[in-house]
């Protein structure tokens, strides 16, 4: 296995001079008589979780650290933080106390996945697999939601305004996820394709200085925009059901 894994690193390091946008097995693994695998994804999700750990940890200790005298890292830490409650009270109101570790957490694992093809990663949210999963998360934080706060009135709209319109609210519910889901992957598969067919298809000349405008556009900007977007969406659903409590 640690050898499968050795070149599972190698295939994503060799991306950096020919990249792709398969998902690779690295290596197999018996799970009570199936064979699953280790994947790209799996690493590069990895990756991203201990970049963020490690810039939390550094975040905390530099904000402890310079309490009185801020350091740079330090000020641009807590004007991070700042704006995110703002970004989470603003859309949700004196209901976002309960909810900003959530979506801090969530804005940082898309974001930085979202952006991980600069590093020459495989972007884990290129992975529908990845998408759907977080998602889910967020369905069944907006069901909760309404269940909680909305208790039988939850219930009773799903045959509003009429008995017959049950089977479309049901539909309407599950498109939740799978809308939320859709876009974020589309838009981040469309940026790997797109940024694989650039390094496959031109020539060596052709690619000197593009790339970090394109990456710039298709892992930056793009995957800035899609955090956003799903974000904002997971709060207004949750929103949207408190509100109707």
């Amino acid at each position: 296995m640690m050898s499968g894994m050795a070149t599972g690193v190698s295939v994503i390091l060799a991306e950096s001079s020919s990249p792709d946008f398969y998902i690779h097995k690295l290596a197999p693994i018996n799970l009570f008589g199936t064979t699953v695998y280790i994947t790209t994804t799996h690493v590069c999700t990895l990756i991203v979780f201990c970049s963020i750990l490690i810039l939390a940890f550094a975040g905390r200790n530099s904000v402890l650290k310079h309490k009185d005298h801020p350091s740079k890292f330090s000020a641009g830490v807590e004007l991070a933080i700042d704006i995110l409650l703002k970004f989470v009270n603003g859309t949700m109101g004196k209901a976002g106390k309960n909810y900003i570790n959530y979506i801090g957490a969530l804005f940082c694992f898309v974001f930085f996945s979202n952006i991980s093809g600069i590093f020459m990663l495989r972007p884990p949210t290129a992975d529908y697999g990845t998408t759907l999963c977080i998602a889910l998360i967020s369905f069944c934080m907006i069901q909760y939601a309404a269940v909680r706060y909305q208790k039988l009135g939850y219930l009773k709209g799903m045959f509003e305004p009429i008995f017959l319109f049950f089977p479309i609210n049901v539909i309407s519910e599950i498109a939740t996820p799978v809308s939320l889901s859709l876009r974020l992957f589309g838009n981040i598969l469309a940026g790997t394709v797109m940024m694989a067919l650039y390094y496959g298809m031109l020539p060596i000349f052709a690619k000197i200085g593009v790339p970090s405008a394109l990456h710039a556009y298709f892992d930056l900007f793009s995957g800035a925009i899609q955090t956003y977007v799903f974000c904002m969406l997971t709060m207004t659903f949750v929103a949207d059901k408190r509100a109707e409590a």
